[in-house]
């Protein structure tokens, strides 16, 4: 959909199976909301945009990846802003981001926004940066070679249990911008109304954001990602119709 080319070291099933060890270790600890209504809500809007985002990788002969993906959508009872996605297409949202999400499209906008994360193989690009660096190029072909225990473990450092960053560590400002545009035409494919992206940042830089400035941090500034989303809505809008 971007046209960026990306080196991924690492087999989709292997980063699956790694990321779904420390999904399992999260939902130990977790409490899932017991907002039945909200959590319904979670999981509609997720299934409409699965079912979108498969028929777009069909339609484009993508049809193998469809195969690594089993979708949950789960509601979790977790005052963060916040919301996460491990490969395969684990997705949880924080009860945090209702007051921000109080429509299907503007809860589309982050349900979105995390599928194309899983479908961008983000962290399979993540990850094999994460080998590159810890291995070095040098040696890298023989932790390759034996490489499940060597995902494993870059597994874990890719996907902290920390409370500084919750689940996931931060993605990079390259992948962020990525999910916010693929997200669009995801969401824009299940029905959902993408310029309400607009407002929903704004309403996350009201309640804080991003915070930091975006040279301190891996994520985009809300104003340059409010800026870029207003850029892209009418390329969004052309591409569906």
């Amino acid at each position: 959909m971007t046209g960026r080319q990306q080196v991924l070291l690492v087999s989709d099933s292997e980063v699956v199976a790694a990321s779904l060890t420390q999904y399992n270790d999260y939902l130990k600890t977790a409490k899932l909301s017991t907002n039945k209504t909200q959590a319904a809500k979670v999981e509609r809007v997720g299934k409409k945009i699965a079912v979108a985002t498969e028929a777009y990788l069909k339609a484009n002969g993508l049809t193998s990846d469809i195969a690594n993906f089993s979708w949950e959508f789960k509601l979790v009872n977790d005052p963060q802003v916040n919301a996460f996605c491990m490969p395969g297409g684990k997705i949880v949202v924080y009860e945090g981001l209702l007051p921000l999400t109080l429509t299907d499209d503007e809860l589309a906008v982050v349900v979105g926004h995390e599928v194309a994360h899983a479908v961008a193989k983000h962290a399979n690009e993540r990850m094999s940066q994460q080998l590159v660096a810890q291995y070095g190029s040098s040696i890298l072909g023989q932790v390759l070679s034996g490489k499940s225990s060597a995902v494993q473990s870059v597994a874990s450092t890719v996907y902290g249990l920390g409370a500084e960053y919750g689940v996931t560590l931060p993605y990079s400002r390259k992948h962020e911008y990525e999910a916010d545009y693929m997200g669009l035409v995801f969401m824009t494919m299940a029905g959902y109304k993408p310029e309400v992206a607009v407002n929903f940042w704004q309403k996350m830089s009201a309640n804080g954001g991003s915070g930091a400035p975006e040279f301190m941090s891996t994520h985009p500034s809300d104003a340059n990602r409010i800026a870029e989303i207003t850029r892209r809505l009418p390329e969004v809008k052309a591409m569906v119709k």
